[in-house]
């Protein structure tokens, strides 16, 4: 007889675990099904560990330019299978946080892959992805194989790297994610294919590091998410640390060698070139994992490998739900938590707002560090506002200065009309760090007068902040 539940999460990404442990706490019995590793992709092979490398990164600059600080360090260098050790490690504790977190809330862990068989009914059958580290074993004492029940099905099956192509990775001259987190040695020489929040932490962290980089986007901005304004402070950054960066480019092909790979590069132009390097990243994208699933026999709804749903998360079947990456962009943790929350708390009858995708932050950890959140100053025009913009730069800021850390900008963009904040848009030092502070107001649907009402504190990098939204109306101070 199958075990029931009132709630089955599939996956256990931060989208997943979050998800089941809210439903824990409104009162569900709950399980959770994962194939591989609790904390999904994230905790294991993205957002962390990438953060724990890009420490490294930011550590061995200061070493190397300790001078700049009135300091000497001698024969700086590093040991990169320490380095990629130290991120593992990371990763690691945090897997196992997500287990005792498990455990606490009493949700039951099934170990396997899940197939809807009807709604209200999954398979589990043994994974064919076991663990991909020893430091990930099958948790003791968790459920596997068979059949379970629950009213309530939610996917959270995340997403995986997109590939093209004749540009397959093959774990050797060709790397995804996975490969280039784990270098067994630094590459002297890599290529970055694609220029979003992965390619761009990658080839900041590999460059800082002393390879070659660079980097091909297919569009003409590099970052192209980001506002523009935004998008070319940063090329400028990243030029000056001698990154390369073509735009309007694709790879048409590729030549593997031994120990090397030579990409040939076409410009919007029609121009081409060879470029060879040790390595090359592929970072074009992610694609939902919806395959396997048996959604298609339920005749669950997708579009472009995602799985598609209303504001609740609610698919077109009744019972099942979809949250996070294999729910379609933004592709982000913090969303897919959200997301989860949202869909739950809709389950249990509470009184919840569907999902406001302009509210939600975008960061990407490369030196500079890029944050924003809302519309663009281009969006904003496209949407018809009448619009008053303010700009800060960091070499305006006393702690900014202080830090040895002068170069960036805080933007802001406000409804002329009615001093609504529409967006916020940073580049430089631990912006990934400020920019919840406009989220936040935006969620209060705070105004213009309120910010410049309140008092930030002396001296910060936040004071920046303020600044900007002074500019806008024309009251800088600071400038």
């Amino acid at each position: 007889m199958a075990e029931s539940y009132d709630v089955i999460v599939i996956g256990g990404g931060p989208g997943g675990y979050v998800t089941a442990i809210r439903a824990s706490q409104l009162g569900f019995k709950t399980a959770i099904v994962e194939r591989e590793h609790l904390g999904g992709i994230c905790l294991n092979w993205g957002c962390i560990p990438t953060k724990a490398l890009l420490r490294s990164a930011e550590i061995y600059h200061y070493m190397t330019h300790a001078k700049d600080y009135g300091l000497s360090a001698e024969k700086v260098g590093f040991d990169a299978a320490a380095v990629v050790k130290r991120s593992r490690g990371v990763s690691g504790q945090l897997n196992a946080g997500v287990g005792f977190l498990m455990k606490k809330n009493k949700i039951d862990v099934i170990w396997g892959e899940a197939k809807l068989t009807k709604p209200g009914e999954i398979k589990v059958s043994k994974s064919s992805k076991p663990a991909m580290e020893p430091q990930h074993p099958t948790p003791k004492g968790v459920k596997g194989e068979g059949t379970y029940t629950a009213k309530h099905i939610i996917i959270a099956t995340g997403a995986r790297p997109r590939t093209l192509p004749g540009i397959e990775p093959d774990k050797e001259n060709i790397w995804t994610y996975f490969e280039a987190m784990v270098p067994p040695s630094m590459p002297k020489s890599l290529i970055v294919m694609g220029s979003g929040a992965i390619g761009i932490e990658f080839a900041s962290f590999y460059r800082t590091m002393g390879a070659e980089v660079t980097v091909v986007e297919l569009l003409p901005q590099v970052m192209p998410v980001e506002d523009p304004e935004i998008s070319g402070l940063a090329k400028k950054a990243f030029e000056k640390q001698g990154i390369k960066i073509l735009l309007d480019a694709k790879v048409t092909a590729v030549k593997k060698g031994k120990g090397s790979v030579t990409a040939t590069v076409e410009t919007k132009d029609g121009k081409k070139q060879d470029i060879t390097a040790d390595k090359l990243i592929s970072a074009v994208g992610v694609v939902g994992n919806i395959e396997n699933l048996g959604l298609e026999e339920l005749g669950v709804k997708t579009d472009r490998g995602c799985v598609v749903i209303d504001g609740y998360g609610r698919t077109n079947v009744p019972g099942v739900y979809a949250i996070g990456d294999v729910a379609g962009p933004p592709m982000l943790a913090h969303k897919a938590e959200h997301e989860g929350v949202i869909c739950i708390e809709k389950i249990a009858g509470l009184d919840v707002h569907p999902m406001d995708k302009n509210k939600i932050p975008g960061c990407t950890y490369c030196h500079p560090q890029v944050a924003s959140v809302g519309l663009t100053e281009p969006k904003a025009k496209e949407a018809g506002y009448e619009i008053k913009v303010g700009r800060f730069p960091f070499m305006g800021n006393g702690k900014a200065i202080a830090l040895g850390e002068p170069d960036g900008l805080v933007k802001t963009i406000f409804d002329a009309k009615t001093g609504q904040l529409l967006g916020a848009h940073m580049v430089g030092a631990e912006v990934t760090e400020l920019i919840q502070g406009y989220v936040v107001a935006m969620n209060l649907e705070t105004t213009e007068e309120d910010l410049m009402h309140t008092v930030f504190p002396h001296p910060t990098l936040s004071e920046m902040m303020k600044e900007s939204v002074l500019d806008a109306y024309g009251r800088v101070l600071n400038i």
